[in-house]
């Protein structure tokens, strides 16, 4: 998932990993069953000899229209944004006790100037804590989404492709694939789409 920082800058969603190098050599009518197409990839899959079948899944279309991933991205998002919030006002009202401490600088003795010094190192120092902690709690819950994510089009990918009828389902994502050129007639993006929205992904909490 792309997340606000890209939540899928790690290919969350991708189906397989890897790069293939194929070449479709001695292509003849004879021994070949394939028609042309009446859907994008469903009769149009036949890349060698012997009937071998790639696909591939387009993740950016997948992301833009997989209703659970944008409502899970959106609650993500609004985390976010209410950390980021939370710790920019504790670290304006420090920034306000530090120019406060300032103002009244003259007025305090050595002691209480020391004193108040030290309470805003403290103060300083547990809401770098805090923001870490905050942090590391959020990238625990996009880590199990991604993870959740995968599995979710992992299963979904087993059942669709029970019958075998492709070899390898790859996955592409502009400017980021090891898949350097696509046949469009092998996209099965629309279907993987429809299918797992009708399956019904259950409600992101």
């Amino acid at each position: 998932m792309r997340t606000r920082k890209q939540l899928v800058t790690t290919g969350f969603l991708a189906v397989l990993a890897a790069g293939l190098v194929m070449s479709c050599q001695n292509k003849t009518g004879g021994n070949n069953n394939a028609t042309a197409p009446t859907s994008n990839a469903t009769n149009n899959t036949t890349s060698a000899q012997g009937g071998f079948k790639i696909a591939y899944v387009d993740l950016d279309s997948l992301e833009a229209h997989f209703e659970y991933f944008k409502e899970k991205r959106g609650i993500l998002e609004q985390k976010q944004v209410q950390m980021d919030n939370q710790l920019k006002g504790k670290a304006r009202a420090l920034q306000s006790e530090y120019e406060d401490l300032q103002r009244r600088a003259s007025t305090l003795t050595q002691e209480q100037g020391e004193a108040a010094q030290r309470s805003l190192m403290t103060k300083q120092q547990q809401l770098e804590q805090e923001a870490q902690s905050l942090r590391a709690a959020y990238a625990e819950q996009e880590t199990k989404f991604n993870e959740e994510l995968q599995k979710k089009l992992d299963d979904f990918l087993k059942a669709f492709n029970h019958d075998k009828r492709f070899a390898y389902i790859f996955s592409y994502r502009t400017a980021a694939s090891n898949i350097l050129y696509k046949d469009e007639a092998y996209d099965i993006t629309a279907e993987v789409i429809k299918g797992m929205n009708d399956n019904g992904a259950g409600s992101a909490k």
